[in-house]
């Protein structure tokens, strides 16, 4: 049982369970520098994760979600480790990847708009029994 003000002690499966990542991919990002603190480490050499691991590791789930390169992810969390002093650099990296969700957004806007044209297209015809033909490479 927690006390108040305790910092909650995870074990590797529990923070795997929270955040979607498998255990190897926690093992990854530890590995390639993606958090912002070491992880605690029992005296046999288990893992131990904070809270503040997982509410990290649930920013970083989102920003791979929505197509931050790891390199990016990398300098993030770097930035962050180094603490005060460098959120002018931070913003602009987090700016730039918003910029490139946005163009995707709008992008996928697009091909939806496509997809719903045809989907209409389709229901029309068939609504209208007149779909034989349509896009007929035999005819």
């Amino acid at each position: 049982m927690m006390t108040e003000g305790a910092v909650q002690s995870l074990s590797i499966g529990e923070v795997a369970e929270r955040t979607g990542l498998s255990v190897h991919a926690l093992r990854f990002y530890e590995r390639e520098g993606l958090l912002v603190g070491p992880v605690q480490r029992t005296s046999g050499g288990r893992r131990r994760y904070t809270s503040l691991d997982v509410d990290w590791l649930l920013i970083c789930v989102r920003l791979r979600e929505s197509g931050m390169p790891l390199a990016d992810l990398k300098h993030f969390a770097e930035l962050v480790r180094h603490g005060p002093g460098n959120e002018a650099e931070r913003l602009r990296l987090l700016d730039a990847h918003r910029q490139r969700v946005d163009a995707q957004i709008q992008a996928l806007e697009e091909c939806r708009s496509v997809i719903a044209w045809k989907v209409g297209v389709y229901a029309e015809h068939l609504a209208r029994d007149e779909a034989g033909g349509l896009w007929d490479p035999t005819a």
